[in-house]
Formats: structure tokens, sequence, C-alpha cells
């Protein structure tokens, strides 16, 4: 269990990069939590002037970690945002259940020191692209207010989110591009990253971990990991810009899931990128301030 103290490996000054000249402060290798016993780390990211409110910026593509060069999330700096850059186990050793577990760890970590990084705890904001907008998108709507009988404090801690605005994300992998079509890592690009779909489960009589071929169990575990299978209307204001000629993540994923958010009466936006495909060049620098823009509506007021 880890302790209710900051853990971390130091700080590092960006003030003079040129590439980031918003950014006076990285505490970087923050330990959120622990997974076979390893680190689990985040990098926050303090601007010069902070409006203290929270960014989780999950550097993920491909369910594998990035450090991703912080000019990506200039924008959120220059507007005030601390950015939380959350790093996930990745493939091929870890699954998608898995990271999912440890974001939810991440978020309640983020929110039960949040005043220690001078932003608001019932204030943040999430955000990724393709796979890390997946993630995000899960989280997002499967947040929950946490377990009031744990013994440790953060896991009593909510780990809601209240907006969130992404790029290219997957959503729904029981109907991926169409009706009744299964995408479990099996199909397509995907099949590239099977291992995040390389689900197994402990058993007790052989005592090793076995892998899930059962077809039934295989569907559930990917409704687990759907984020449109968690949309109510509690689930936080939504942006999503995709391109409509993606072949990776089908525009279909975004539209599926902003007629559920309709449909539950939440504030959701889909900003359809023409001829971009997965992604666009530099579509970080040309279209995350868009991103910003939802950030400020709903998590400023402006």
């Amino acid at each position: 269990m880890l302790l209710g103290a900051l853990a971390g490996f130091g700080s590092l000054v960006l003030a003079e990069n040129p590439r980031d000249p918003t950014a006076t402060v990285v505490k970087s290798d923050v330990i959120y939590g622990r997974r076979a016993d390893m680190a689990l780390t985040l990098d926050v990211f303090t601007p010069a002037a902070p409006n203290g409110i929270g960014i989780i910026h999950l550097a993920n593509g491909g369910w594998h970690k990035a450090h991703y060069e912080p000019s990506i999330f200039a924008e959120l700096l220059k507007r005030g945002y601390t950015v939380f850059r959350v790093l996930l186990p990745s493939e091929p050793k870890f699954t998608i259940v898995e990271q999912a577990v440890d974001l939810q760890r991440a978020v309640r970590f983020i929110r039960y020191h949040a005043k220690d990084y001078g932003v608001d705890p019932d204030r943040l904001g999430i955000t990724g692209a393709s796979s890390g907008g997946h993630m995000s998108m899960l989280q997002a709507n499967a947040g929950n207010a946490g377990n009031s009988e744990a013994a440790d404090p953060i896991d009593r801690t909510s780990s809601r989110i209240q907006a969130v605005a992404c790029f290219f994300p997957l959503t729904d992998l029981l109907n991926y591009g169409g009706p009744g079509l299964v995408q479990g890592g099996d199909l397509g690009p995907l099949a590239y990253h099977r291992a995040s779909f390389d689900f197994h489960e402990f058993d007790p009589q052989t005592r090793t971990y076995v892998k899930v071929t059962d077809d039934a169990k295989r569907k559930e575990l990917l409704k687990q990991i759907s984020p449109i299978t968690y949309v109510t209307k509690e689930s936080p204001p939504t942006f999503l810009i995709h391109g409509d000629q993606d072949l990776v993540v089908p525009l279909q994923q975004s539209e599926v899931i902003v007629a559920k958010l309709q449909a539950a009466s939440v504030p959701v936006e889909l900003m359809i990128k023409k001829d971009g495909g997965h992604p666009w060049p530099d579509f970080w620098n040309v279209d995350g301030p868009k991103l910003a823009d939802w950030f400020d509506k709903h998590l400023r007021g402006k």
C-alpha cells in the first residue's frame, strides 16, 4: 500500500526550453502505484501561471507508454492548466484490462494529492489520442466514487472526470466499424496489437494463468473495456476529433458514442477532420487548441 506522501525522483526546470516556454517546473517519475511490484509513474507539468485546474494527459499510443514531448500540450500549459502526464504499463506484457485498473489508480492519486499541486480536485479533465483517446474515454465514463472500505485512502478517493477531449478513440469493441463486428486485436491494423487483447485468468487447479479462449468470456472482457458500455447521464462533457479517412479506428467509433451521449443528454461535440487519417500531420499542434477550448468552456466556464 502506498503511503500518502508524494514519491518521485526529482524536478526538472523547462523554463528556457524554446519548444515549451510555458512549463516552468516538471516533477518527474512520481510514483502513483505499483503493478507486479514495479513502480507506475506520472510527470507533473506546472505552468508559469497556473489556473488551478488539472488535465490528465495519457502518454499512450498503441497501448504503449510514451514520453511525448511536452510541446504537444503546450497550449494547455499556456492557458494555465497543470498537466499530469500519466504512463501506463505497456503491451505486450500488460493488457488493456490491466491498464484500465492502473488508470483508475492514477486518477485517484492525482485527486488525492491535487491540492499539493495547486489543483482543484473537483476540476479534472482528461485527454489522449488513439489508444490514449480510448483510455481517456474509458476513464471518463467508467470512473467511480472509490471503495469506501479500502485501507488505502487513495483507493477511497473518486476517480471521476469532469471533462474529456480527445482524438480518434476506440469506443465500442463489440461493434467496430459496424454492428456485430467484434474487434479483439485479431482484425486489420489492430492485429499488430494483439498482445493488448491477450487476456488470461488464474486457474486455481493448475496454479497457472490460462489464456481466455471462450468466446462469451472474451466478449464480456471486450465489453468491459469499451467506453460506450458505461455512458450515463453522469458522463462528463465530451469533445472528439476524428478523421473521415481513418483506416485504423473507424469514424463510426466516435459517431456511435456521440449518439449514446446525446441520448443521455450529455454535452458532446464531434469534429470530423476532412481527409484526416490516423493521424494527420502535426495534429496535436494544429487541432490541440480546440481541445483546450473545450476544457476552458467546461472546466473554467469561459
